[in-house]
């Protein structure tokens, strides 16, 4: 969702979709195990391995609540006031510090881009938030580059394909976990 402040700031969050791909695969690879922990005397509790596996789902909601913010002096990532400071790697450029833009190869082939100030130092690019086609053309209009050929990272079509296989697990899941509350 793109929030459009006053006149010149503007807030890029996660894309929705993401969002919930995310979150339902942590719940459909988790869900059964504190099921499948009890079944099998594991030597975990499942009462902790329970909290344990909310504690994550937190963890991962709160990676999700970043945010992308421009205005007329720069470009910030930032997580809401909730999430600890320990968990916040967030960062602020003014446009005017900002040199380039660097594309780097992700170790599954995939391009994501770094912003490079004057000091030489990278930030990563933001790309899984909603309205990136504005961002970059925002970024281009402050900085001058051209950003004609960066593109996201991923399409929305991978995700939904994601979305598919992590509903056809949660079936499994459930059919496991009935089989297991039975057997107890």
């Amino acid at each position: 969702m793109i929030e459009k402040q006053h006149s010149e700031i503007f807030i890029f969050r996660i894309s929705p979709l993401i969002k919930l791909t995310l979150l339902s695969l942590y719940i459909a690879l988790t869900l059964p195990l504190p099921f499948l922990s009890q079944n099998t005397n594991a030597p975990v509790s499942p009462v902790i391995l329970g909290i344990g596996l909310a504690l994550g789902a937190i963890v991962l909601y709160a990676a999700l609540t970043e945010r992308v913010m421009i205005n007329d002096q720069g470009i910030q990532v930032s997580y809401p006031a909730w999430v600890p400071d320990l968990f916040r790697k967030g960062w602020y450029l003014p446009w005017a510090e900002i040199k380039a833009l660097k594309p780097r190869t992700t170790g599954q082939g995939g391009l994501v881009y770094y912003f490079v100030n004057k000091s030489g130092e990278g930030y990563l690019l933001p790309m899984r938030v909603v309205g990136f086609a504005k961002l970059v053309r925002i970024v281009e209009a402050k900085t001058g580059i051209d950003t004609t050929d960066v593109h996201p990272l991923s399409q929305p079509w991978m995700y939904f394909i994601l979305l598919g296989c992590t509903m056809l697990l949660l079936l499994v899941d459930a059919w496991t976990i009935s089989n297991a509350v039975a057997i107890s």
